[in-house]
């Protein structure tokens, strides 16, 4: 019996619907992207770097919650804050990640649970080098 192995691949696909608006195809997702009016969008949804910040709070917190269900903890409703500026070319951008938990995790359950967040694959990632391998392709 053949085991099925899911590609480590992912892919998005980013089409033009608006001035700076964009329908991205992810899997069998649609999102749509634009930038705010007080920079020429029409605010039709979230710009990409509010997307970079809200995948890594998601994955952060579905880390949190994976893990505490493996360890057979009941973790009730977890909250991150992501929080970051985009800093200049060169400079390294700052994100500042905040963890809500809620009452009742004794300490070694909030050391370990503080510990695996940082574990999720978007902030492995974004702390690791990163490759850029671009092509144009005129249609």
């Amino acid at each position: 019996m053949a085991t099925e192995v899911k590609s480590r691949i992912k892919k998005a696909l980013a089409k033009r619907t608006g001035h700076f608006e964009h329908l991205v195809v992810v899997g069998d997702h649609r999102i749509v992207t634009d930038e705010p009016i007080d920079v020429g969008g029409e605010n039709a949804g979230p710009s990409p770097q509010e997307l970079l910040a809200a995948s890594l709070a998601s994955c952060t917190a579905t880390t949190i919650e994976m893990y505490a269900a493996h360890k057979g903890w009941e973790c009730g409703d977890v909250k991150v804050k992501v929080e970051f500026e985009s800093a200049k070319r060169g400079a390294p951008t700052t994100f500042n990640v905040a963890l809500c938990l809620p009452p009742g995790l004794d300490e070694e359950q909030v050391r370990r649970i503080t510990e695996i967040a940082t574990k999720c694959p978007v902030h492995r990632t974004l702390e690791g080098e990163v490759i850029f391998n671009e092509s144009i392709t005129i249609q």
